[in-house]
């Protein structure tokens, strides 16, 4: 199929998965009265379960993926809720060209032979499904795969001719997605974006005549150079495909561009899970540098639809059973913003020390909490920060992560979690089991990379509802203002990236930097009207519209004006509340230096809420507004 063809098609499938009503098409700012976060699929809570890629790369066979779904279940961890195991890149030998049939690796697969014909993943995919399991398969958006571009040889790549070896999915998505989950029974696909951005005509695999040239249309340098629609297209016809051969909907989309095409904006909406990182290795500070791609992120993950930091490293490096600390603070921190917890381990080889880490169940069920809210940042700085989540139950968890090598002091406060400072907030150590208790302020000694991780419990600052930055899974930033998606300067820049300390270091490329924030305003800037500063509330651009999911309460309140940090001091911008499509309340026109307005609106029986700021005029100055001290509540 012709890259034009192909795109053409596939924007045809996205405008059918992702049509917004009529009115909406013409004016994005139009209430819809829905819900437009991803829901498809099954991931009510984040997945859990082991990968191929991070222990093995692209030397896999029956032995080793059996091997790790026997150890999950041995070792208990299936029963903890690790139940996907996930084969990634190598699994392939070639596309036949004839029919365009996909051909596993012969030898490596005994499991698939079967007796006679073309060799099948049913057997294998059925076993795990006896053990309780999930069964993953990997694919690439583009005709080739990442190991096919980055591979220092060909050992594991598959053979053949030029066409034969032409694998991904491009021009075969519908084929390839009726294989995998009609006929071979996956219940997961990982979509890799190598294909779109490796193979240009200037690359040397493409000179040099091992694979066909395929215009990029994904770019990981600069953001303005992705073609965006297009990438969106394909994902649209891919999830066309998966809601077509799934008619039970058991099926989970794993979307891996790492934070490329500004994904940031959009994944939500196409798929279950999103890489937000370049793919991570066992060192400090390359976890760090993906950590912090997700970490500010609260409002673009909910239920069904989460940020993927990346595969646990633990078992390896700086995360081995001699830096427990390390793994442990590794495996704290992606619970705490709702990571997938995949295990990259060869689990057949795991200590129990690093089961131990692998399987606590209450950090478990800080990740799979079912409220679905990623942590927000309570206190950040370059050395330490702390995370507060709310929990279903309406306990907080708070980790404090020690970015450094060395020891701190630090406080721990009652205002920071939300809860009252006059009253007792128990603490329960949920690595220790100790416990503590405290009034407005503790002190607390934390060593070098460790993270003190606790769940707490006290009087509520808020007694009768929930800010919004406290339950972020509820909050969709349908448009969030950002017009022209820009690279986040505050993402950790690691000196173990892929270049190693070759060239220059690494750039910030994770485009984000502007987008909706809990408790601050866009940009990192403190939430502030006309002087008076706030200590919560959601800091979002004007010419955004969130989407909220009103879970049963009665009265929805803000206090809304133009960010003290906006530049532009002309323009105007007002503010608006609807509530299942219709108006409930208004601002009047505001402008930088003019106080809050109190907004109030009964949402009483209203199911979403719709918060949306308009600001006419230029858009190059972008215009921080605010929706300071914004709750719900329930009377």
């Amino acid at each position: 199929m012709k890259f034009s063809s192909a795109i053409g098609s596939a924007l045809a499938a996205m405008a059918s998965v992702l049509a917004l009503d009529a009115q909406a098409a013409d004016d994005p700012l139009a209430p819809t009265g829905r819900w437009s976060a991803y829901t498809a699929g099954r991931a009510a809570t984040p997945p859990m379960g082991w990968s191929s890629w991070n222990a093995f790369a692209t030397d896999i066979d029956e032995d080793k993926i059996l091997g790790a779904a026997r150890a999950l279940v041995r070792d208990g961890l299936a029963a903890k809720g690790y139940r996907y195991v996930n084969i990634d890149d190598g699994w392939a030998l070639q596309r036949r060209v004839s029919d365009g049939a996909l051909i596993i690796r012969p030898g490596r697969f005994p499991i698939a032979q079967g007796a006679g014909g073309d060799a099948t993943f049913r057997p294998l995919t059925d076993q795990l499904h006896g053990m309780g399991l999930k069964a993953g398969i990997y694919s690439d958006l583009g005709r080739n795969t990442c190991s096919q571009a980055y591979s220092p040889d060909d050992t594991d790549l598959p053979k053949g001719s030029v066409r034969e070896r032409e694998i991904g999915l491009y021009g075969h998505i519908d084929q390839d997605i009726a294989l995998f989950f009609a006929n071979w029974g996956f219940d997961f696909i990982k979509v890799d974006g190598c294909g779109l951005r490796a193979y240009g005509a200037d690359a040397a695999k493409v000179r040099s005549g091992q694979y066909r040239a395929l215009p990029p249309i994904l770019n990981m340098d600069f953001v303005n150079r992705s073609d965006i629609p297009a990438v969106q297209a394909l994902f649209g016809q891919i999830n066309a495909a998966l809601d077509r051969e799934n008619p039970d909907g058991d099926y989970l989309l794993s979307l891996c561009i790492w934070g490329a095409a500004d994904v940031r904006s959009w994944g939500k909406n196409v798929g279950n899970i999103s890489r937000t990182s370049d793919d991570i290795n066992p060192t400090w500070g390359r976890m760090l540098t993906n950590f912090d791609t997700a970490a500010k992120r609260a409002f673009y993950a909910h239920a069904g639809s989460w940020n993927d930091p990346d595969m646990l490293f633990i078992g390896k490096g700086d995360f081995d059973a001699d830096h427990l600390t390390e793994a442990r603070s590794h495996m704290t921190m992606w619970a705490m913003i709702n990571a997938p917890l995949m295990i990259g381990m060869d689990l057949r080889q795991a200590p129990q020390s690093l089961l131990d880490v692998f399987g606590n169940a209450q950090v478990i069920a800080l990740d799979q909490d079912a409220a679905g809210h990623q942590s927000v940042v309570a206190f950040d700085s370059d050395d330490v920060q702390i995370f507060v989540k709310t929990l279903g139950t309406g306990e907080k968890a708070v980790a404090i992560f020690n970015r450094g090598a060395s020891a701190l002091n630090v406080d721990l406060t009652a205002a920071q979690m939300k809860l009252r400072g006059d009253a007792d907030v128990s603490l329960i150590d949920l690595w220790s089991g100790n416990r503590r208790s405290f009034r407005n302020t503790t002190k607390l000694k934390i060593e070098g990379h460790q993270t003190l991780l606790f769940k707490a419990e006290g009087k509520r600052v808020l007694m009768d509802g929930l800010y919004l930055s406290e339950q972020p899974g509820n909050v969709n930033p349908a448009v969030d203002g950002v017009v022209e998606p820009t690279p986040d300067p505050t993402i950790h820049r690691s000196a173990t990236g892929w270049q190693g300390t070759r060239g220059s270091g690494e750039g910030p490329i994770y485009a984000g930097w502007g987008g909706v924030q809990a408790d601050r305003a866009p940009y990192g800037e403190v939430l502030a009207i006309k002087g008076a500063r706030f200590e919560t509330g959601v800091g979002v651009l004007a010419n955004s519209r969130l989407e909220v999911r009103n879970q049963g309460y009665r009265r929805f309140k803000a206090v809304v004006g133009v960010n003290d940090s906006a530049r532009d001091t002309k323009r105007a911008a007002t503010f608006a509340v609807y509530g299942d499509g219709k108006l409930l309340a208004s601002s009047r026109a505001m402008k930088w230096g003019d106080p809050g307005q109190d907004l109030s609106a009964d949402v009483t029986g209203i199911k979403i809420i719709e918060l949306i700021t308009r600001a006419a005029g230029s858009a190059a100055d972008p215009l921080p507004t605010t929706w300071a001290d914004a709750a719900l509540l329930k009377r």
